[in-house]
């Protein structure tokens, strides 16, 4: 008797109907965590800026400048280029003295001892928002989810 060791036309459809179905879902739940990531991804990459100008205020012995300007949807330390803020993402900045700021230029400013003048940023998307703090006297930066 002879043995049949291939796969018959119907399992071969039936197994690429299940990959498509599979492929397909994992499209739609990447794509629901994709806001999210960016989100994180911009928060961390802000929060990273901010700290390295503070640790090159300390090293360089002078002052730098973290502009964030929130007409342009940029970001950066002066003299050192600026880096976008994805579409979807909102930013404002809520300074202790002028309050909640939604447009133009704002500064943080880091003195060779590493404390800083600025305030707290707020970013956010359709799904969450955050909040990266500086600390005045210290100059460390704290980020946290807000709910």
């Amino acid at each position: 008797m002879k043995k049949n060791n291939g796969f018959i036309l119907l399992e071969l459809i039936i197994v690429l109907f299940l990959a498509t179905i599979i492929m397909g879902m994992s499209v739609v739940l990447f794509a629901n965590f994709l806001p999210s990531s960016r989100l994180d991804a911009t928060v961390r990459n802000i929060s990273a800026t901010i700290k390295y100008a503070r640790s090159m205020a300390q090293i360089q012995n002078e002052r730098q400048t973290v502009i964030v300007d929130l007409d342009a949807r940029q970001y950066g330390i002066e003299g050192r280029g600026s880096k976008d803020i994805p579409s979807g993402i909102g930013i404002k900045i809520i300074d202790p003295v002028s309050g909640e700021i939604l447009e133009g230029k704002y500064s943080f400013i880091f003195q060779t001892m590493g404390n800083i003048e600025g305030g707290t940023i707020v970013v956010w998307n359709s799904k969450k928002s955050m909040t990266i703090r500086t600390d005045p006297v210290l100059g460390s930066v704290a980020v946290q989810s807000v709910q």
